[in-house]
């Protein structure tokens, strides 16, 4: 319920940064951060930058963007995998699991 409408209005978010960060590329503009796009990814958005990449084709010669990217998507679906499987607790201890997993790196 709350879970993935969490998740999808986070990987919008993440998508239209990504559609935004390649058109300031093309003009020439100040750029959203790499770290900023990851942090998005983080928050539950890896979907919705993943999507950006293809559809924009923004980021996707940027090897080192990408394989953070991946990692980031690998923990995320196995915390989503223990969420619904293993532990099913409540939506905020899955997004507390992510945020604190991924800030250790």
């Amino acid at each position: 319920g709350v879970l993935f409408y969490y998740l999808c209005g986070v990987s919008l978010v993440s998508f239209l940064m990504m559609g935004f960060d390649k058109y300031l590329a093309r003009n020439h503009k100040r750029r959203i951060s790499e770290n900023s796009l990851l942090f998005w990814a983080v928050l539950g958005g890896s979907i919705g930058t993943g999507i950006g990449i293809g559809l924009f084709n923004h980021k996707s010669s940027k090897r080192s963007f990408q394989w953070k990217l991946w990692g980031i998507l690998i923990i995320q679906f196995v915390l989503i995998y223990f969420r619904f499987q293993i532990i099913k607790s409540e939506p905020i201890v899955l997004i507390t699991s992510v945020i604190n997993i991924l800030s250790s790196l």
